[in-house]
């Protein structure tokens, strides 16, 4: 039984935890968990706050499909205390929806915003879908015109990513589904962050723009801050500040392992420094020189001016800029980030 195991686990790492017990945040996520039995879920809620410390601070997130939404898991919802609401709405555009297999419509999507501001929280955020084949440039402003109209106070875009052996992928290969270019993409980004801004919706993290910084999400700042993390069920990932952990993918091997943990991988300092870099470069505040320093395995030899002659190109080419002593992405250099950091890495 899923519910007992993941219980189990939950117990387990509580009883030998001797760390700071209150709790940052509580992230709902994976698969499709606003369809987690009610009763179940306030059985986990319940062992949580008996084993660790949950507080008025403390950001409780639940990701929410559409199609999902009824009166008695609202309830339930509130009741356990989410006061945070990830909606995946993806698009506007119905027939997308379907050929996508979404489980929601785009009715559902105006309801399930209505009805869990309501009833559950006013602290929602809204996942879109950037790339999507058959949405065109104008179908992508339309969405974004409508979507500021909301009561919303996040929203969260990311590119479309084609993997591997998934039906998708193989429709691009047949050429049975055309992508967008590139350069499209960059464009239709570049408006976003533009349009939103005009609508008073910052972008503070390359996918992530917020109201203001009351609403940033505090969960997925502890992943670009490379904080410690602990995740519970299947297929969870945990982070150590040194090691990542993944939980046992396979059900049936999940419910049968005491050691829910299946892969581990302990970090070198290149690697960190990378991470560090990367998450940090992500967000609007950028990294700053002192930190850069930190990072850097020479630290003899570094200093701001050597740091700024490596960057000349990136910075003549409106790439990446340098403010408060900070160096910093522009929406240009975000589409360059992973050879903005190997260039940095190499300092």
């Amino acid at each position: 039984d899923y519910h007992n195991s993941l219980v189990k686990e939950i117990l387990n790492f509580t009883k030998n935890y001797t760390g700071n017990k209150n709790l940052k945040s509580i992230f709902l996520g994976g698969g499709t968990p606003s369809t987690y039995p009610e009763e179940l879920l306030l059985d986990t809620f319940g062992i949580i706050r008996r084993e660790l410390v949950i507080n008025r601070e403390t950001e409780i997130t639940l990701e929410v499909n559409p199609g999902t939404v009824n009166a008695s898991r609202l309830d339930c919802w509130k009741k356990i205390g989410i006061n945070r609401v990830s909606i995946g709405v993806q698009t506007l555009k119905s027939k997308v929806l379907k050929d996508f297999n979404r489980l929601h419509s785009v009715e559902d999507v105006y309801l399930a915003v209505d009805q869990i501001y309501n009833k559950v929280t006013k602290n929602i955020s809204i996942d879109l879908i950037l790339g999507l084949p058959s949405v065109t440039s104008e179908d992508w402003k339309d969405c974004l015109k409508e979507i500021v109209k909301w009561p919303i106070k996040h929203v969260s875009i990311y590119l479309l990513t084609v993997h591997e052996g998934t039906p998708l992928f193989f429709d691009v290969r047949r050429k049975k589904i055309k992508l967008p270019n590139e350069g499209k993409i960059t464009d239709l980004y570049n408006w976003t962050v533009k349009f939103l801004e005009e609508n008073k919706i910052y972008r503070y993290e390359l996918s992530n723009f917020s109201k203001d910084n009351a609403y940033y999400s505090i969960h997925n700042k502890v992943y670009w801050d490379h904080e410690p993390y602990k995740g519970f069920g299947l297929g969870a990932a945990s982070f150590d500040g040194e090691s990542r952990f993944r939980n046992e993918i396979i059900l049936k091997k999940y419910l049968e392992k005491n050691n829910k943990i299946t892969f581990s991988e302990k970090l070198t300092k290149e690697n960190i420094k990378l991470e560090k870099l990367m998450l940090g470069l992500r967000q609007a505040r950028g990294i700053s020189f002192t930190e850069f320093e930190n990072l850097s395995v020479n630290k003899k030899s570094i200093n701001k001016n050597n740091i700024l002659k490596k960057l000349d190109l990136f910075i003549k080419n409106k790439w990446l800029l340098v403010r408060d002593n900070n160096i910093k992405l522009t929406s240009k250099g975000m589409m360059l980030e992973n050879e903005l950091i190997l260039k940095l890495a190499e300092l």
